[in-house]
């Protein structure tokens, strides 16, 4: 399977209050499949604060800072696990199908889309509740659905549908597919680049990536494909949306790709396995699988500036920055 009087009770507060800033700062959520857990980095220093176990073979996530939560698919469980962003626990853990792979949220913070890898359907959670033990919307969708994007408005979600070379946009009020837009071969991520109303779609079988116009989307449309490395697995956007970066599973590269003109500006080698990648202010953060680790780039040119070790088999496949938004 290639987001608190008296003087002691002053004390208290006062902790209390200590450590809630303590865990403030933007983190990277790495989830870990080999050791079933995820490495918590903290941007700002650039360092893992804790490690948090989770279930069977974490592989999809997604941190969701409205929410204050962190979301992982467990497929082997064929759980998700809910981490509270500001004491770096588990705090809830939900049945999800049969193989939960892909995850997203929509912006608000309030529901969460799950691709169910084995039953080709669409999860839909309420991210808020206590104790979401049951799904609010199960909707078919096509085979081997993997990448999750929602539009921010959480309105729509884009599920790649791996085993049919097809997007479907799926109306998350309607629970029904509203569309479908064949892609490329195998398609397996997905991003969506919210200022442009472009959908680009991995496809880890043909090695490239579709570009698709979302501005109508009851009727989307390719409007470009990008040839990349083998087996292209995440994407992310930097430098204020100009640079697209997406990693390359089988080559053990990176691409960098002008996001205006869809042209590969430069290939950056000496990854390992390379699976998931996200941007955060002038950094990007690239998830090693093979060398279990995150090596940090600068944005704008790509150079190597740190290598963060975290547990066995690394993948972080999602939107894994984060941090609680202050209520």
């Amino acid at each position: 399977m290639t987001g608190t009087a008296t003087p002691v009770r002053t004390w208290v507060a006062a902790v209390l209050l200590c450590c809630t800033s303590a865990w403030a700062a933007p983190f990277a959520y790495i989830t870990n499949q080999g050791s079933h857990d995820v490495s918590v980095i903290d941007v700002a220093s650039q360092q893992v604060v804790a490690t948090v176990p989770v279930g069977r073979s974490p592989a999809g996530v997604v941190a969701s800072s409205r929410a204050g939560r962190v979301f992982v698919s467990n497929p082997d469980s064929k759980t998700i696990s809910i981490i509270d962003m500001r004491r770096q626990k588990v705090v809830n853990t939900l049945p999800a199908g049969d193989g939960p792979v892909g995850i997203d949220i929509s912006g608000d913070g309030k529901h969460l889309y799950v691709a169910d890898w084995y039953s080709s359907r669409l999860l839909v959670f309420d991210a808020q509740a206590a104790n979401a033990a049951k799904p609010l919307a199960s909707i078919a969708v096509g085979r081997a659905p993997a990448g999750v994007a929602a539009h921010p408005d959480g309105t729509i979600v884009f599920v790649a549908e791996r085993d049919d070379d097809s997007v479907a946009v799926v109306d998350a009020r309607a629970r029904r597919v509203l569309a479908r837009v064949r892609v490329g071969s195998h398609p397996f991520a997905l991003f969506y680049d919210a200022p442009r109303s472009r959908l680009y779609a991995l496809n880890v079988q043909s090695n490239d990536v579709s570009v698709v116009d979302m501005r109508n989307i009851r009727q989307p449309a390719v409007i470009g494909t990008v040839k990349v490395g083998k087996a292209p697995y995440g994407a992310a956007l930097a430098q204020g949306g100009a640079l697209l970066y997406v990693t390359n599973q089988h080559e053990d590269t990176v691409s960098v790709i002008d996001a205006a003109s869809l042209k590969v500006l430069r290939t950056l080698p000496g990854f390992a396995y390379p699976e998931g990648i996200a941007a955060h202010g002038d950094r990007v953060y690239v998830v090693n699988w093979m060398d279990d680790n995150v090596q940090v780039l600068d944005a704008a040119s790509g150079q190597k500036l740190k290598t963060i070790a975290t547990g066995q088999n690394s993948r972080g496949f999602g939107a894994f920055i984060g941090a609680p938004m202050d209520h």
